[in-house]
């Protein structure tokens, strides 16, 4: 194995892979360094086992609500069978397919745990606990995702409980599941397991799904409602215990009990940076801060993307930070790189703070990109939000009690849109429209020209520019 690279990568998640890539097709040489399976979360326990679970049940739903298909449709899931989809769906939690995958696109892998001791330079402990030292000639990256917050609910240390990475890979349903959070992977795993046939409770300490409408949000809270989920806002357990049977007691405000199978803790996600040695060259973990190309502030040769990097916590922003990471690096070791690179230009990662994507996959689904309507009026940004519902032909070929709802946040003075929101099923194909329009920052009056088919969801966009009074 070499022990010198151009650039290297510590963390082989998803937005560690792209990096590495964007180096390569850059000409430099580059290495990833990861201690668990090439692909990272996203592949193993996130993105993919998730949606793996929730698909089959969105599918059956969906057949069942349109005339014809629904008198065709009998019985229910096949546990097993969407148990095997997910396992597929994960490689069956083998990454022998990644890392032929590095091999092609001549990127070295190295196994183990690394650590900076220098500048540029990494000590790496693999699993045997051998050590050794890797040099990078440009730059090192910083990939190495992120990790579950938990609460500080007394006694929920000395429980078993899930984490979303335990509930994404279980190989058995629960008869009952608590579920300790009301955001959107506690929402997407509530609804799986309640269509595979557990009886789901969830606990929200504030208000179900609260970083969006309320609007939006009440929609999908129905849907889970519908498919029998119990949701408590508002409340936080006060303690867990393990019961005699080894299920756990959560007792809730005002002496409430609640006893499930299973327990699943989703809270949240942190940074995962401790262990890599930053306070030595005077950062901390929890104030890392990264420039518009992904370098680390105060150090000209870190950089940082993915969830570590402190930005949206999403694969697909991810991937966006390293290719533009992974160009700037580029750039830089041939001198082409701009102190300050301009918004949206090729090193910006502009799209961080004004059109990320972001999709709830419940059912109905939530999405969401750009700013929100408070974020807008912060930024200075005149903005009218034009609200409607999702009432269009499309809507009503694709389900007999179709309802949506869609929120338009424009840009007053530009005349162009800079945040959107779709609630209702399968509303994540609108999202990219969206995205584009802010993106591309298209004038309304251009924007009207680009007609929508028909019949489809898409005719919300037809609906939005005539409210709006175009």
């Amino acid at each position: 194995m070499d022990t010198e690279y151009d650039v290297i990568v510590v963390g082989g998640g998803a937005a560690g892979e792209n990096a590495a890539d964007r180096a390569v097709k850059g000409g430099l040489t580059a290495a990833i360094v990861e201690k668990s399976l090439l692909g990272g979360a996203c592949s193993y326990w996130a993105c993919e086992p998730s949606k793996a679970l929730l698909r089959p049940g969105t599918a059956l739903h969906a057949a069942r609500r349109v005339p014809g298909a629904r008198e065709a449709v009998a019985g229910s899931l096949d546990v097993p069978a969407v148990l095997a989809h997910r396992d597929e769906a994960s490689s069956h939690w083998d990454d022998a397919g990644q890392v032929s995958w590095a091999q092609d696109a001549g990127i070295a892998l190295v196994r183990g745990t690394a650590r900076l001791t220098g500048a540029k330079r990494l000590w790496v402990t693999d699993d045997d606990g051998n050590h050794f030292t890797l040099t990078a000639r440009h730059a090192v990256v910083l990939a190495t995702g992120s990790v579950p917050s938990l609460p500080k609910i007394p006694g929920l240390h000395t429980v078993p409980v899930w984490t979303t990475a335990d509930a994404t890979s279980t190989q058995e349903v629960p008869e009952s599941l608590a579920v300790i959070g009301g955001g959107v992977a506690g929402a997407e795993l509530a609804q799986a397991f309640a269509r595979l046939g557990s009886r789901v409770t969830v606990l929200a300490r504030g208000s179900f799904l609260s970083a969006f409408p309320e609007d939006a949000r009440s929609l999908v809270a129905d849907g889970l409602r519908a498919d029998g989920v119990e949701i408590l806002e508002g409340v936080s357990p006060e303690l867990a215990e393990e019961t005699d049977d080894g299920a756990v007691r959560l007792t809730l405000p005002g002496g409430r009990t609640l006893e499930a199978a299973r327990v699943l803790v989703s809270t949240g996600r942190r940074p995962a940076l401790d262990g890599l040695g930053l306070p030595a060259f005077g950062i901390e973990p929890h104030a890392l801060r990264v420039a518009e190309t992904g370098r680390v502030q105060g150090l000209s040769w870190l950089y940082a993307v993915g969830d570590c990097s402190g930005g949206p916590k999403l694969t697909h922003q991810g991937k966006y930070q390293a290719r533009i990471t992974g160009d700037a690096i580029v750039a830089a070791a041939r001198g082409e790189l701009e102190a300050a690179p301009a918004p949206w230009s090729r090193h910006a990662r502009t799209a961080d703070v004004l059109a990320v994507p972001h999709v709830v996959f419940t059912d109905p689904e939530l999405a969401t990109v750009g700013l929100t309507e408070e974020d807008a009026w912060e930024a200075g940004i005149r903005v009218r939000a034009v609200e409607l519902p999702i009432s269009v032909a499309g809507a009503w070929q694709h389900a007999e009690d179709y309802e949506g709802w869609a929120q338009f946040l424009v840009d007053e003075d530009a005349r162009t849109l800079v945040g959107a929101c779709f609630a209702g099923p399968d509303v994540a194909e609108l999202l990219h429209a969206a995205t584009i329009a802010i993106v591309g920052e298209v004038p309304l009056e251009r924007l009207w020209h680009a007609t929508p088919s028909f019949p489809t969801l898409s005719e919300v966009w037809l609906r939005f520019l005539e409210a709006y009074g175009l």
